[in-house]
């Protein structure tokens, strides 16, 4: 039961999403261990940042030449040549009505394999000039350990451009639940490097921890894609049409992945130079404020695309679909943004506060992440933006104005850094982010005229009016609760942190359910329809949609 499970092909969009979505959340949650594992291990200080210093060259690997070729240009080529969408390992690989397709994914393989190898040796003998490029701020002895760390994660980025390709296989097949379990294996292999490791090997045990999670990526994919009837065979032919098309499709998401990538090179640039521990604050910060810009703006951006895609061309349909969808991800992120602030003590000390994480890395870490705050809204609302655009068939216009970002991030970097340490990078990175989305804003409003502003600005100005009303509720409760719980203790601060933040919630859809807001009722109905015992009567009866 449990093989066919993981072999179910799954054609209903809404259930491959699912699957999507729990995973991703379950790789989340599993993120969160992660760090609060690292942060009690080593706390926000020296080790750590060298640590992140020597991920980001590998991981920018990666994400500029597995990631961009392999999302933009293998699964859309190689969907187009599957013969077979239900084949299995019965076949013999010359007799598969998938042997185009097997070639292709073996010559894939065989070339990303080969261009990884090639780059990674290069990384690894150039590890010295490429340190002292990304950390020139560090001393003598941590840039050394440094060099060690980049050269032992170098090989990551090799295992995990064979995941990928794997994973394009599984997606093409629409074999989604074990490609969504891979990078939660990634997680534990990061998290078995901290507690198993460590301990023996030092701050190099991280590193292979970080190896091991990259190889158990890739592993955990193969016996489902052999059971597609995919077979290994060791051939490159880089003259290939499909193979050059593939190449072709990749520049464009290459450039555009490798804006956020330079962007996190110079912040380890700048945070080499400030005071032990800046550059782990800034994570730690930068992976709590994900979650509600990944659950909240990315989910319903995706979410949105087909519709946006489909009235394209269509503007009264595009922008009516465009609202809806800025509402409702404000609905949810202001309140958000509200409780994260008011609240952001709590959540780091229990999230993070453990070990070695002290009061001083948590003042860190809690003002970076006030600072990211202040820009959820904008975060959360760019992946929309840019989807429009994409579907208008415009990938040019998110580039520059995303490239414009990046040079104004760096350049508020520098002096912001200088003025409040790790917080004024966040800062940076907020108002950088705010300069985006107005940016986006104005050239789509001269594009398609009235962005249905007005409606927005109403339904904002409810979400605002419940977030004051909500958020003072909370910070009362965090007031009122101090005194009766012990604060020195994980329970008296999540029991804290608990009944201020479900209490400033609750006033916050009252408070919204007073003002009639739409979007509650919108989002109240969409719970309705999906309880199990609720009966939905729908006039379309083929593939369901997001």
């Amino acid at each position: 039961m449990l093989k066919r499970l993981f072999r179910q092909h799954i054609e209903s969009i809404t259930t491959a999403a699912v699957f999507v979505a729990l995973s991703s959340l379950a790789s989340r949650l599993l993120g969160v261990w992660r760090d609060r594992v690292l942060a009690g291990t080593f706390g926000a200080g020296p080790e750590l940042d060298m640590y992140y210093a020597a991920f980001r060259i590998p991981d920018l690997i990666f994400n500029l030449l597995v990631l961009g070729a392999l999302s933009a240009g293998f699964i859309p080529v190689f969907t187009k040549i599957i013969k077979d969408m239900k084949c299995n390992d019965k076949f013999c690989y010359t007799d598969s009505p998938n042997k185009e397709a097997w070639e292709l994914a073996n010559n894939v393989l065989n070339v990303v394999v080969l261009v990884l190898l090639g780059i990674s040796l290069f990384g690894i003998t150039l590890a010295p000039l490429v340190t002292h490029f990304i950390v020139p701020g560090f001393s003598g002895e941590e840039k050394n350990i440094t060099i060690i760390l980049t050269r032992i994660m170098f090989l990551s980025p090799i295992f995990l451009a064979i995941s990928g390709v794997l994973g394009g296989i599984l997606q093409s097949f629409k074999r989604f639940l074990i490609f969504s379990l891979a990078p939660i294996m990634y997680n534990v292999g990061i998290i078995i490097g901290a507690i198993f490791f460590v301990p023996h090997m030092g701050l190099y045990g991280l590193a292979w921890g970080v190896v091991l999670g990259a190889f158990l990526h890739a592993i955990i994919q193969i016996p489902t894609v052999r059971s597609l009837g995919f077979r290994y065979k060791l051939f490159i032919k880089f003259c290939d049409q499909n193979l050059r098309q593939i190449m072709k499709m990749m520049i464009p998401r290459t450039l555009s992945l490798a804006i956020s990538q330079i962007n996190l090179v110079v912040i380890t640039i700048i945070a080499s130079s400030l005071p032990g521990g800046a550059l782990s604050a800034f994570n730690f910060a930068n992976n709590l404020q994900s979650f509600p810009v990944g659950i909240f703006g990315i989910s319903f951006a995706v979410a949105a695309f087909p519709a946006l895609a489909e009235y394209a061309f269509n503007e009264k349909k595009l922008i009516e679909n465009f609202s809806r969808t800025v509402r409702q991800i404000l609905f949810f992120v202001i309140p958000s943004t509200a409780l994260l602030i008011i609240l952001r003590a709590q959540i780091i000390r229990v999230v993070l506060g453990s070990g070695q994480f002290d009061w001083q890395a948590t003042v860190l870490t809690m003002d970076s992440l006030g600072f990211f705050a202040i820009s959820l809204f904008a975060q959360a609302l760019i992946p929309l933006l840019v989807r429009v655009f994409y579907a208008r068939q415009n990938s040019r216009t998110p580039f520059f104005i995303g490239l414009i970002s990046v040079v104004a991030n760096i350049v508020l970097s520098i002096p912001l850094s200088h003025k409040f340490g790790a917080s004024g990078l966040a800062l940076a990175f907020s108002l950088a982010n705010i300069l985006n989305f107005v940016l986006l804003w104005l050239v789509l409003s001269l594009r398609l005229g009235d962005l249905d502003e007005k409606k927005i600005i109403i339904s904002v100005l409810k979400f605002v009016g419940a977030t004051l009303a909500g958020g003072g509720v909370a910070q009362f409760m965090k007031s009122f609760i101090w005194p009766a719980v012990d604060m020195s203790k994980f329970s008296g601060v999540f029991l804290q942190g608990l009944i201020a933040g479900s209490s400033g919630l609750l006033i916050y859809i009252l408070i919204c359910y007073l003002l009639k807001s739409e979007e509650y009722y919108e989002f109240l109905n969409s719970l309705k329809k999906r309880l199990p015992w609720t009966k939905v009567k729908t006039d379309d009866q083929g593939e369901a949609r997001i």
